[in-house]
């Protein structure tokens, strides 16, 4: 059996997700203000061979010019999807309702994790992401990632 249906068998809501996705990313701090704002745009791939389950594609641009890219792969470990990158680790698992949720800790910053929530809408051309950020064990900022297939 090769990783994507491996993948498929464990976590089939995670297929539902392959492809290109674009939106935006908006970070804002406990009070609600608006901390940081940028354009997104997502690959998601199940490649069938490789030492990766799961690799995702990250190009981002804000509006004064700067750009990052970044590139990470996650391996199923049983019904888990588990990542360990320079940047965060941790895993990834579905609800019976086919939503994802993540609990990733940060490397790149003091003792710091967030719980994602990925929600496909019905149409599954659009989805919504939540990240509920902590740090030093309390709520510290939230991400709101809405995003479409192009």
């Amino acid at each position: 059996m090769g990783n994507r249906a491996e993948l498929a068998a464990a976590m089939p809501a995670m297929l539902l997700h392959e492809g290109h996705w674009q939106g935006w990313y908006r970070h804002f701090s406990a009070d609600g203000a608006l901390l940081d704002a940028h354009r997104v745009k997502t690959w998601c791939e199940m490649p069938d061979d490789g030492p990766f389950h799961y690799v995702q594609h990250n190009w981002l641009a804000w509006d004064d010019g700067r750009n990052a890219t970044y590139e990470f792969g996650g391996t199923l470990v049983g019904d888990r999807l588990h990542w360990e990158t320079d940047r965060f680790s941790g895993h990834g698992w579905q609800t019976s309702e086919d939503v994802l949720m993540l609990r990733l800790d940060r490397r790149d910053v003091a003792d710091a994790y967030y719980v994602e929530m990925i929600a496909l809408a019905a149409d599954r051309l659009t989805r919504a992401r939540t990240w509920q950020w902590f740090q030093d064990g309390r709520p510290w900022k939230w991400t709101l990632c809405n995003e479409e297939r192009p």
